[in-house]
Protein backbone atom coordinates (compact mmCIF):
# COMPACT_ATOMS: atom_id res chain seq x y z
CA UNK A 1 0.00 0.00 0.00
CA UNK A 2 1.42 3.53 -0.26
CA UNK A 3 0.67 6.82 1.20
CA UNK A 4 0.63 9.88 -0.63
CA UNK A 5 2.92 12.59 1.61
CA UNK A 6 2.01 16.35 0.64
CA UNK A 7 3.65 19.52 1.82
CA UNK A 8 1.81 22.50 1.75
CA UNK A 9 2.40 26.26 1.02
CA UNK A 10 3.50 26.08 -2.46
CA UNK A 11 1.97 28.45 -5.19
CA UNK A 12 0.81 26.14 -8.68
CA UNK A 13 1.44 27.85 -11.80
CA UNK A 14 2.00 25.88 -15.23
CA UNK A 15 -0.02 23.88 -17.68
CA UNK A 16 -1.46 20.55 -16.49
CA UNK A 17 -3.23 18.40 -19.38
CA UNK A 18 -6.25 17.01 -18.84
CA UNK A 19 -6.88 13.16 -19.43
CA UNK A 20 -9.48 11.31 -20.96
CA UNK A 21 -12.77 11.12 -19.00
CA UNK A 22 -13.33 7.97 -16.88
CA UNK A 23 -16.78 8.36 -16.73
CA UNK A 24 -16.88 8.16 -20.46
CA UNK A 25 -14.45 5.87 -20.91
CA UNK A 26 -16.15 3.13 -18.59
CA UNK A 27 -19.19 3.19 -20.87
CA UNK A 28 -17.43 2.99 -24.42
CA UNK A 29 -15.62 -0.24 -23.17
CA UNK A 30 -18.78 -1.82 -22.87
CA UNK A 31 -20.43 -1.02 -26.05
CA UNK A 32 -17.26 -2.53 -27.31
CA UNK A 33 -19.54 -5.51 -26.73
CA UNK A 34 -22.14 -4.82 -28.97
CA UNK A 35 -19.87 -5.35 -32.19
CA UNK A 36 -18.01 -8.80 -33.35
CA UNK A 37 -15.50 -6.03 -35.15
CA UNK A 38 -12.78 -4.24 -33.29
CA UNK A 39 -13.18 -0.80 -31.50
CA UNK A 40 -10.56 1.32 -30.40
CA UNK A 41 -10.82 4.30 -27.83
CA UNK A 42 -8.02 6.92 -28.40
CA UNK A 43 -6.74 9.08 -24.98
CA UNK A 44 -7.46 6.31 -22.89
CA UNK A 45 -6.80 7.36 -18.86
CA UNK A 46 -4.11 4.72 -17.25
CA UNK A 47 -6.60 4.16 -14.22
CA UNK A 48 -7.25 1.45 -11.90
CA UNK A 49 -11.17 1.11 -12.94
CA UNK A 50 -9.95 0.93 -16.75
CA UNK A 51 -7.97 -2.13 -15.55
CA UNK A 52 -10.56 -3.33 -13.50
CA UNK A 53 -13.28 -3.36 -16.14
CA UNK A 54 -10.64 -4.46 -19.28
CA UNK A 55 -10.20 -7.59 -16.75
CA UNK A 56 -14.00 -8.69 -16.69
CA UNK A 57 -14.20 -7.89 -20.68
CA UNK A 58 -10.98 -9.89 -20.79
CA UNK A 59 -12.91 -12.72 -18.75
CA UNK A 60 -15.84 -12.69 -21.23
CA UNK A 61 -13.70 -13.11 -24.38
CA UNK A 62 -12.51 -9.96 -25.65
CA UNK A 63 -9.18 -9.30 -26.85
CA UNK A 64 -7.66 -5.89 -25.10
CA UNK A 65 -4.84 -4.33 -27.02
CA UNK A 66 -3.04 -1.34 -26.18
CA UNK A 67 -0.81 1.18 -28.43
CA UNK A 68 1.47 4.02 -26.89
CA UNK A 69 0.76 7.59 -26.75
CA UNK A 70 -0.46 9.14 -29.81
CA UNK A 71 1.11 12.35 -30.43
CA UNK A 72 -0.59 15.79 -30.22
CA UNK A 73 -1.93 17.80 -27.18
CA UNK A 74 -2.74 14.97 -25.02
CA UNK A 75 -0.43 11.58 -24.98
CA UNK A 76 -3.71 9.23 -24.20
CA UNK A 77 -2.96 5.67 -24.94
CA UNK A 78 -5.33 4.00 -27.59
CA UNK A 79 -7.13 0.29 -26.52
CA UNK A 80 -8.72 -1.53 -28.73
CA UNK A 81 -11.23 -4.19 -27.84
CA UNK A 82 -11.85 -6.88 -30.28
CA UNK A 83 -15.54 -8.59 -28.57
CA UNK A 84 -15.56 -11.22 -32.07
CA UNK A 85 -16.54 -13.97 -30.29
CA UNK A 86 -17.99 -13.34 -26.12
CA UNK A 87 -17.27 -16.52 -24.38
CA UNK A 88 -18.58 -15.82 -21.26
CA UNK A 89 -21.78 -13.76 -20.52
CA UNK A 90 -21.51 -13.95 -16.28
CA UNK A 91 -20.14 -10.74 -14.76
CA UNK A 92 -18.60 -12.23 -11.63
CA UNK A 93 -18.71 -10.97 -8.23
CA UNK A 94 -15.19 -10.83 -7.78
CA UNK A 95 -15.09 -7.97 -10.90
CA UNK A 96 -17.96 -6.38 -10.11
CA UNK A 97 -17.71 -5.63 -6.60
CA UNK A 98 -14.33 -3.21 -7.15
CA UNK A 99 -16.71 -0.84 -9.54
CA UNK A 100 -20.02 0.14 -9.70
CA UNK A 101 -19.46 0.91 -13.62
CA UNK A 102 -19.41 -3.26 -14.54
CA UNK A 103 -23.33 -2.87 -14.44
CA UNK A 104 -23.23 -1.28 -17.71
CA UNK A 105 -22.57 -4.77 -19.37
CA UNK A 106 -25.93 -6.10 -18.86
CA UNK A 107 -27.88 -3.73 -21.94
CA UNK A 108 -24.72 -5.11 -24.43
CA UNK A 109 -24.45 -8.45 -23.57
CA UNK A 110 -28.31 -8.98 -23.27
CA UNK A 111 -28.74 -6.79 -26.65
CA UNK A 112 -26.00 -8.59 -28.39
CA UNK A 113 -25.81 -12.04 -27.15
CA UNK A 114 -29.49 -12.74 -25.47
CA UNK A 115 -28.12 -12.88 -22.12
CA UNK A 116 -25.83 -11.92 -19.00
CA UNK A 117 -25.89 -12.26 -15.60
CA UNK A 118 -24.48 -9.64 -13.63
CA UNK A 119 -23.00 -9.36 -10.09
CA UNK A 120 -25.03 -6.34 -8.25
CA UNK A 121 -22.65 -3.88 -8.40
CA UNK A 122 -19.70 -2.12 -5.83
CA UNK A 123 -17.78 0.85 -6.00
CA UNK A 124 -17.36 3.68 -3.81
CA UNK A 125 -19.63 3.67 -0.43
CA UNK A 126 -21.19 7.10 -1.08
CA UNK A 127 -24.94 6.02 -0.42
CA UNK A 128 -27.43 3.64 -1.78
CA UNK A 129 -27.77 3.42 -6.17
CA UNK A 130 -29.91 0.97 -7.14
CA UNK A 131 -30.43 -0.31 -9.99
CA UNK A 132 -33.98 -0.59 -10.57
CA UNK A 133 -34.46 1.75 -13.32
CA UNK A 134 -31.55 -0.63 -15.63
CA UNK A 135 -34.08 -3.26 -14.63
CA UNK A 136 -36.88 -1.60 -15.81
CA UNK A 137 -35.45 -0.13 -18.74
CA UNK A 138 -34.23 -3.37 -20.04
CA UNK A 139 -37.96 -4.81 -19.04
CA UNK A 140 -39.48 -2.41 -21.57
CA UNK A 141 -37.65 -3.71 -23.99
CA UNK A 142 -38.90 -7.27 -23.62
CA UNK A 143 -36.31 -8.51 -21.55
CA UNK A 144 -36.89 -10.88 -18.52
CA UNK A 145 -35.10 -9.96 -15.26
CA UNK A 146 -34.67 -12.20 -12.05
CA UNK A 147 -32.97 -10.97 -9.81
CA UNK A 148 -31.86 -13.77 -6.93
CA UNK A 149 -28.23 -15.10 -4.72
CA UNK A 150 -26.86 -11.51 -5.16
CA UNK A 151 -26.86 -11.46 -9.21
CA UNK A 152 -29.23 -10.07 -12.20
CA UNK A 153 -30.26 -12.48 -14.57
CA UNK A 154 -31.32 -11.14 -17.92
CA UNK A 155 -32.62 -13.09 -21.18
CA UNK A 156 -34.30 -11.87 -24.35
CA UNK A 157 -33.72 -15.07 -26.26
CA UNK A 158 -35.61 -13.83 -29.55
CA UNK A 159 -34.11 -10.42 -29.38
CA UNK A 160 -34.84 -7.01 -27.56
CA UNK A 161 -37.64 -4.83 -28.86
CA UNK A 162 -38.05 -1.39 -28.68
CA UNK A 163 -39.99 0.56 -26.45
CA UNK A 164 -40.88 3.75 -24.72
CA UNK A 165 -38.82 3.84 -21.50
CA UNK A 166 -39.93 7.22 -19.06
CA UNK A 167 -37.81 7.38 -16.07
CA UNK A 168 -38.88 8.69 -12.93
CA UNK A 169 -35.98 10.53 -11.79
CA UNK A 170 -32.57 11.36 -13.90
CA UNK A 171 -30.17 8.59 -13.74
CA UNK A 172 -26.77 8.53 -15.89
CA UNK A 173 -26.14 5.00 -15.80
CA UNK A 174 -29.52 3.31 -16.47
CA UNK A 175 -29.32 5.90 -19.61
CA UNK A 176 -26.36 4.50 -20.49
CA UNK A 177 -27.94 0.92 -20.28
CA UNK A 178 -30.60 1.75 -22.30
CA UNK A 179 -29.00 3.71 -25.18
CA UNK A 180 -26.60 0.45 -25.53
CA UNK A 181 -29.09 -1.85 -25.19
CA UNK A 182 -31.76 -0.31 -27.85
CA UNK A 183 -29.17 0.19 -30.68
CA UNK A 184 -29.58 -3.66 -31.56
CA UNK A 185 -33.24 -3.61 -30.64
CA UNK A 186 -35.63 -4.43 -33.50
CA UNK A 187 -37.90 -1.03 -33.76
CA UNK A 188 -37.86 2.23 -32.06
CA UNK A 189 -37.22 3.05 -28.45
CA UNK A 190 -38.17 6.49 -27.13
CA UNK A 191 -36.17 7.25 -23.51
CA UNK A 192 -37.96 10.23 -22.01
CA UNK A 193 -36.28 12.08 -18.74
CA UNK A 194 -32.79 10.56 -19.88
CA UNK A 195 -29.55 12.29 -18.54
CA UNK A 196 -28.22 14.81 -20.24
CA UNK A 197 -24.65 14.44 -19.31
CA UNK A 198 -21.63 14.99 -21.55
CA UNK A 199 -21.17 11.66 -21.16
CA UNK A 200 -23.91 10.81 -22.52
CA UNK A 201 -23.12 12.53 -25.76
CA UNK A 202 -19.87 11.00 -25.91
CA UNK A 203 -21.09 7.56 -25.76
CA UNK A 204 -23.97 8.32 -28.37
CA UNK A 205 -21.51 9.83 -30.40
CA UNK A 206 -19.25 6.44 -30.55
CA UNK A 207 -21.62 4.33 -30.98
CA UNK A 208 -23.05 6.41 -34.34
CA UNK A 209 -19.82 5.69 -34.86
CA UNK A 210 -20.37 2.06 -35.16
CA UNK A 211 -23.94 2.32 -37.12
CA UNK A 212 -26.08 3.11 -34.61
CA UNK A 213 -28.96 5.80 -35.31
CA UNK A 214 -29.40 7.57 -32.40
CA UNK A 215 -30.87 11.01 -31.90
CA UNK A 216 -31.54 14.01 -28.84
CA UNK A 217 -28.35 12.54 -27.10
CA UNK A 218 -27.49 15.64 -23.99
CA UNK A 219 -31.48 16.28 -24.28
CA UNK A 220 -34.28 14.83 -22.33
CA UNK A 221 -35.39 13.20 -24.73
CA UNK A 222 -33.36 10.51 -26.88
CA UNK A 223 -34.68 8.35 -30.07
CA UNK A 224 -32.74 5.09 -31.02
CA UNK A 225 -33.74 3.38 -34.10
CA UNK A 226 -32.42 -0.16 -33.71
CA UNK A 227 -30.13 -1.81 -36.19
CA UNK A 228 -29.67 -5.18 -37.05
CA UNK A 229 -25.76 -5.18 -36.24
CA UNK A 230 -23.20 -2.97 -35.10
CA UNK A 231 -19.48 -2.50 -36.62
CA UNK A 232 -16.18 -1.47 -35.42
CA UNK A 233 -15.30 2.14 -35.14
CA UNK A 234 -12.51 4.87 -33.78
CA UNK A 235 -13.50 7.00 -31.00
CA UNK A 236 -11.47 9.69 -29.17
CA UNK A 237 -12.71 10.16 -25.44
CA UNK A 238 -14.15 13.07 -24.65
CA UNK A 239 -11.61 15.25 -21.56
CA UNK A 240 -12.56 14.50 -17.76
CA UNK A 241 -14.46 17.64 -16.80
CA UNK A 242 -14.26 16.46 -13.34
CA UNK A 243 -10.21 16.30 -13.41
CA UNK A 244 -10.26 19.53 -15.15
CA UNK A 245 -12.89 20.87 -12.24
CA UNK A 246 -10.62 19.51 -9.37
CA UNK A 247 -7.07 20.91 -10.77
CA UNK A 248 -9.38 24.54 -11.26
CA UNK A 249 -10.15 24.81 -7.47
CA UNK A 250 -6.25 23.66 -6.94
CA UNK A 251 -5.51 26.88 -8.42
CA UNK A 252 -8.14 29.26 -6.96
CA UNK A 253 -6.93 28.10 -3.61
CA UNK A 254 -3.42 28.01 -3.71
CA UNK A 255 -3.71 31.47 -5.09
CA UNK A 256 -2.74 29.85 -8.58
CA UNK A 257 -2.54 30.39 -12.42
CA UNK A 258 -3.18 27.05 -14.37
CA UNK A 259 -4.07 26.03 -17.95
CA UNK A 260 -6.05 22.99 -17.97
CA UNK A 261 -4.94 21.88 -21.23
CA UNK A 262 -7.77 19.63 -23.26
CA UNK A 263 -10.48 20.60 -20.98
CA UNK A 264 -13.91 21.98 -22.57
CA UNK A 265 -15.85 24.93 -20.35
CA UNK A 266 -19.41 23.70 -22.08
CA UNK A 267 -18.73 20.87 -19.89
CA UNK A 268 -18.45 21.98 -16.86
CA UNK A 269 -19.99 25.68 -17.01
CA UNK A 270 -21.55 25.08 -13.86
CA UNK A 271 -18.19 24.49 -11.86
CA UNK A 272 -16.61 27.50 -13.54
CA UNK A 273 -19.46 29.51 -12.76
CA UNK A 274 -19.23 28.39 -9.19
CA UNK A 275 -15.50 29.21 -8.84
CA UNK A 276 -15.86 32.66 -10.51
CA UNK A 277 -18.13 33.47 -7.81
CA UNK A 278 -15.66 32.37 -5.01
CA UNK A 279 -13.13 34.37 -6.69
CA UNK A 280 -11.40 32.75 -9.80
CA UNK A 281 -10.77 34.36 -12.70
CA UNK A 282 -11.59 31.80 -15.52
CA UNK A 283 -10.65 32.64 -19.15
CA UNK A 284 -11.40 30.29 -22.30
CA UNK A 285 -8.69 30.12 -24.34
CA UNK A 286 -7.06 27.55 -27.39
CA UNK A 287 -6.72 24.68 -26.70
CA UNK A 288 -8.17 24.72 -23.14
CA UNK A 289 -9.53 26.50 -20.20
CA UNK A 290 -7.30 28.79 -17.72
CA UNK A 291 -8.22 29.62 -13.94
CA UNK A 292 -6.78 31.90 -11.72
CA UNK A 293 -6.97 33.38 -8.42
CA UNK A 294 -7.78 36.90 -7.68
CA UNK A 295 -6.00 36.76 -4.57
CA UNK A 296 -9.53 35.98 -2.20
CA UNK A 297 -11.90 33.49 -1.58
CA UNK A 298 -15.33 34.22 -0.53
CA UNK A 299 -18.06 31.93 0.45
CA UNK A 300 -20.58 30.80 -1.42
CA UNK A 301 -23.50 28.05 -1.82
CA UNK A 302 -23.96 24.83 -3.72
CA UNK A 303 -26.79 22.54 -4.38
CA UNK A 304 -25.53 19.57 -6.69
CA UNK A 305 -28.10 18.21 -9.14
CA UNK A 306 -28.00 16.45 -12.92
CA UNK A 307 -26.24 17.92 -15.60
CA UNK A 308 -26.24 21.53 -16.84
CA UNK A 309 -26.40 22.05 -12.83
CA UNK A 310 -23.90 21.61 -10.08
CA UNK A 311 -22.27 18.34 -10.41
CA UNK A 312 -22.14 15.71 -7.12
CA UNK A 313 -18.77 14.43 -8.40
CA UNK A 314 -17.07 18.09 -7.17
CA UNK A 315 -18.99 18.29 -4.03
CA UNK A 316 -16.07 17.06 -2.07
CA UNK A 317 -13.68 19.58 -3.67
CA UNK A 318 -15.62 22.07 -3.27
CA UNK A 319 -15.82 21.70 0.11
CA UNK A 320 -12.32 21.53 0.55
CA UNK A 321 -12.27 25.32 -1.34
CA UNK A 322 -14.54 26.30 1.18
CA UNK A 323 -12.14 25.28 3.82
CA UNK A 324 -10.43 28.00 3.20
CA UNK A 325 -13.01 30.96 2.23
CA UNK A 326 -13.79 34.12 3.82
CA UNK A 327 -16.83 33.62 5.98
CA UNK A 328 -19.15 30.78 5.31
CA UNK A 329 -19.87 28.45 2.84
CA UNK A 330 -23.14 26.26 2.64
CA UNK A 331 -22.93 22.52 0.57
CA UNK A 332 -26.03 20.52 -0.06
CA UNK A 333 -25.52 17.10 -1.26
CA UNK A 334 -29.21 16.19 -3.14
CA UNK A 335 -28.07 13.16 -4.99
CA UNK A 336 -26.16 10.82 -2.70
CA UNK A 337 -26.68 10.09 0.55
CA UNK A 338 -23.98 9.36 2.25
CA UNK A 339 -21.15 11.93 0.49
CA UNK A 340 -20.09 13.61 3.48
CA UNK A 341 -17.64 11.03 4.26
CA UNK A 342 -14.49 13.54 3.89
CA UNK A 343 -15.62 16.13 6.60
CA UNK A 344 -14.57 13.67 9.11
CA UNK A 345 -11.05 14.06 7.63
CA UNK A 346 -11.16 17.44 6.51
CA UNK A 347 -11.41 18.24 10.11
CA UNK A 348 -8.70 16.36 11.16
CA UNK A 349 -6.74 19.08 8.77
CA UNK A 350 -8.31 21.69 11.13
CA UNK A 351 -11.30 22.84 8.72
CA UNK A 352 -14.55 24.14 10.36
CA UNK A 353 -17.93 21.96 9.46
CA UNK A 354 -20.89 21.45 10.58
CA UNK A 355 -23.36 18.80 9.17
CA UNK A 356 -27.37 18.66 9.45
CA UNK A 357 -28.89 16.41 7.40
CA UNK A 358 -27.94 16.63 3.61
CA UNK A 359 -26.46 19.73 4.02
CA UNK A 360 -22.70 20.87 5.31
CA UNK A 361 -21.65 24.52 6.72
CA UNK A 362 -18.14 25.37 6.01
CA UNK A 363 -16.77 28.33 8.17
CA UNK A 364 -13.59 29.15 6.63
CA UNK A 365 -10.63 28.64 9.02
CA UNK A 366 -7.12 31.38 8.34
CA UNK A 367 -5.17 28.28 7.91
CA UNK A 368 -5.56 24.64 7.75
CA UNK A 369 -2.92 22.14 9.08
CA UNK A 370 -1.18 19.00 8.26
CA UNK A 371 -1.67 15.53 9.99
CA UNK A 372 -2.29 12.25 8.97
CA UNK A 373 -5.58 11.36 6.89
CA UNK A 374 -7.65 8.37 5.40
CA UNK A 375 -9.55 8.31 2.09
CA UNK A 376 -13.00 7.54 1.89
CA UNK A 377 -14.31 7.14 -1.83
CA UNK A 378 -12.74 8.55 -4.91
CA UNK A 379 -13.72 12.30 -5.11
CA UNK A 380 -13.07 12.51 -1.11
CA UNK A 381 -9.69 11.58 -1.84
CA UNK A 382 -8.80 14.55 -3.58
CA UNK A 383 -10.63 16.59 -1.34
CA UNK A 384 -8.05 15.69 1.00
CA UNK A 385 -5.15 16.26 -1.63
CA UNK A 386 -6.13 20.02 -2.19
CA UNK A 387 -6.67 20.66 1.34
CA UNK A 388 -2.72 19.16 1.93
CA UNK A 389 -1.93 21.67 -1.05
CA UNK A 390 -2.74 24.78 1.40
CA UNK A 391 -1.84 23.26 4.71
CA UNK A 392 0.65 24.05 6.67
CA UNK A 393 3.31 21.26 6.85
CA UNK A 394 3.20 18.05 5.88
CA UNK A 395 -0.05 15.62 5.18
CA UNK A 396 0.03 12.18 5.02
CA UNK A 397 -2.89 10.57 2.95
CA UNK A 398 -3.87 6.53 2.89
CA UNK A 399 -5.60 4.42 0.84
CA UNK A 400 -4.88 5.56 -2.25
CA UNK A 401 -6.51 2.65 -4.07
CA UNK A 402 -9.49 5.29 -4.18
CA UNK A 403 -7.54 8.01 -5.71
CA UNK A 404 -6.18 5.85 -8.59
CA UNK A 405 -9.59 4.87 -9.31
CA UNK A 406 -10.28 8.18 -11.11
CA UNK A 407 -7.31 10.50 -11.62
CA UNK A 408 -4.98 9.78 -13.83
CA UNK A 409 -0.92 10.80 -12.55
CA UNK A 410 -1.69 13.06 -9.96
CA UNK A 411 1.20 13.55 -8.36
CA UNK A 412 3.32 13.60 -11.16
CA UNK A 413 0.78 16.48 -12.68
CA UNK A 414 0.71 18.09 -9.09
CA UNK A 415 4.70 18.12 -9.06
CA UNK A 416 5.18 19.49 -12.63
CA UNK A 417 3.20 22.87 -11.59
CA UNK A 418 5.20 23.44 -8.31
CA UNK A 419 3.41 21.24 -5.78
CA UNK A 420 5.49 19.54 -2.70
CA UNK A 421 3.91 15.79 -3.27
CA UNK A 422 5.73 12.48 -3.15
CA UNK A 423 4.05 8.75 -3.43
CA UNK A 424 5.71 6.77 -1.28
CA UNK A 425 5.48 2.70 0.44
CA UNK A 426 3.48 3.00 3.62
Amino acid sequence: MDKLVIEGGNRLEGVVPISGAKNSALKLMCASLLSSEPLTLHNMPRLADITTLADLLNHMGVTVTMAGGRGGRIAGRSLTFDAGQINDTVAPYDFVRKMRASILVLGPLVARAGEAIVSLPGGCAIGTRPIDLHLKALTALGAEIDVAEGYVRASAPKGLKGGNIRFPFVSVGATENALMAATLAKGTTVIENAAREPEIADLAACLNAMGAKIEGAGHETITVEGVDRLHGAEHEVMPDRVEAGSYAVAALMTRGNLFLEGARAHDMQATLDKLEEAGGIVSVEDGGIRVKSNGHIHGFNIVTQPFPGFATDMQAQFMALACVADGASVITEAIFENRFMHVPELCRLGADITVTGSSATVRGVEALKGAPVMATDLRASMSLALAALVANGKTEIRRLYHLDRGYERLEEKLKAVGANVERMPD
